[in-house]
């Protein structure tokens, strides 16, 4: 049976490059991982006010972490860092203290952009996040994917056959992390 894994796309923007990349990664992992797409586009501002009573979306989305076997980041990076977007998810998520929803779940990152460090910085900044939210992380292999146009067909196939390899390798070991840690 597939792990369940949620998916968190740090991209909210329709043709967004991360989800293409998440697509392609949900295509090579076909029948081993079952990906779950979390929507974070509707949540509230982290506000402490709420913790006393959750907004419904934030309690749909804890939900839905704490029902997966991990968690995979797919993310952009903007000024260097995590989108807001996604530190909100995070934020939301983690929150309040003792109801953390990542706890424990093996996860992942990787990312994609045109530039040319792609998103090594803000990976950084995402792992450094998630040791503290008691999140076991692949290490290896990072995976800074620089794309191109046309990189992922409409289908998720990856059109380079080099950088298809690479992700194959990436979602291999992620499987191989994954597992380790169910049940």
């Amino acid at each position: 049976m597939p792990l369940k894994i949620a998916v968190l796309v740090g991209s909210l923007r329709k043709e967004s490059i991360n989800r293409k990349l998440a697509r392609a990664l949900e295509k090579l992992a076909e029948g081993k991982l079952s990906f779950e797409y979390i929507g974070i586009g509707d949540l509230p501002l982290f506000n402490q006010d709420h913790e006393r009573e959750y907004p419904p979306a934030a309690q749909k989305m804890k939900e839905q972490i704490r029902n997966a076997d991990g968690v995979l980041f797919v993310t952009p990076e903007y000024n260097r860092s995590v989108p807001g977007v996604l530190k909100n998810a995070i934020d939301v998520a983690s929150r309040p203290y003792g109801t953390n929803a990542f706890a424990g779940k093996p996860g992942a990152v990787i990312g994609t952009s045109q530039g040319a460090i792609s998103t090594a910085l803000a990976q950084q900044h995402l792992r450094n996040i998630c040791v503290f939210l008691d999140i076991p992380m692949l290490q290896q292999p990072e995976a800074f994917v620089r794309y191109k146009d046309g990189l992922v067909a409409d289908d998720g196939t990856v059109t380079d056959e080099e950088v298809r390899k690479f992700l194959q390798n990436f979602v291999d070991h992620y499987i191989a992390w994954a597992g380790r840690f169910s049940g």
